[in-house]
This record gives structure tokens, sequence and C-alpha cells, in this order.
């Protein structure tokens, strides 16, 4: 039987975290990504939105930054394989979600400092976890 972990001074918890979504409509991913970007600073116009929102990298991380998540509200069981779900505001079907947690990663991200070694894969799972 494997030994039980405990909590321990100095042990490092990391969280390895998979979302997937299908874009099935494009123009209300965008927009969804920009109603929540002008959310998160509402000083924000709706042109500035449009300037700062133009690729999917922008889109993601504005709805990272307002939910945490790509697919906000997304149901817990995303259905059948292949199955989309077509009509959510969003414009985005929820295609699967993983979370991996692994006790004691050799280095915590924050001892790397700005810089990550180029060979560095900061979502592998370290041999041994």
């Amino acid at each position: 039987m494997d030994e039980i972990p405990v909590p321990t001074a100095g042990m490092t918890i990391s969280v390895r975290t998979r979302q997937d979504v299908v874009i099935v409509d494009p123009e209300r991913f965008v927009a969804s990504a920009r109603a929540a970007y002008r959310e998160a600073s509402p000083e924000i116009t709706e042109e500035r939105a449009a300037e700062d929102i133009r690729d999917v990298y922008d889109a993601v991380w504005a709805l990272l930054d307002r939910f945490g998540r790509l697919a906000a509200n997304a149901p817990g069981s995303t259905g059948l394989p292949g199955q989309r779900i077509l009509d959510r505001p969003d414009g985005l079907s929820p295609a699967g979600e993983r979370k991996h947690i692994v006790l004691n990663d050799p280095q915590p991200l924050q001892d790397y400092g700005c810089f990550m070694p180029e060979e560095y894969d900061p979502f592998a799972i370290p041999p041994g976890a």
C-alpha cells in the first residue's frame, strides 16, 4: 500500500490544469472576450476593447483574467464524444477539463525568477511524482 502523503514544511504542491473548448461561433467568442475585458476594466471603451482583443490569444487571456477559466459556468458534463454545445452565449463548447496534483516538484515556479531555462517544461510531470 502506498504511503499517505501528509503536509510538511517546504512541500511543494503543483496543480497542472488543462481546459479544452471548441469555438463554435467565432463572433460570439470574440464578443464575449471583449465584454469580459470591459467588465474587468470598466473604463475601457468598446472601441478600445476591439483594438486590444484582436486574436485568439487576446480573447483567451481576457476570459481567463475575468473568469479564471475559458468557459464560464461550463456544465459538469460535456456530453458524448464529438457532441458540441452550440447555443452558449460565449460561442464556446466546453470539451473537457483535467487536473493533476503533483507533490514535491523539485523547484517551484517562483524559484526560477524571471527566466525559466529554455528546455524547461513547466507542465511536465517530474519523474517519481
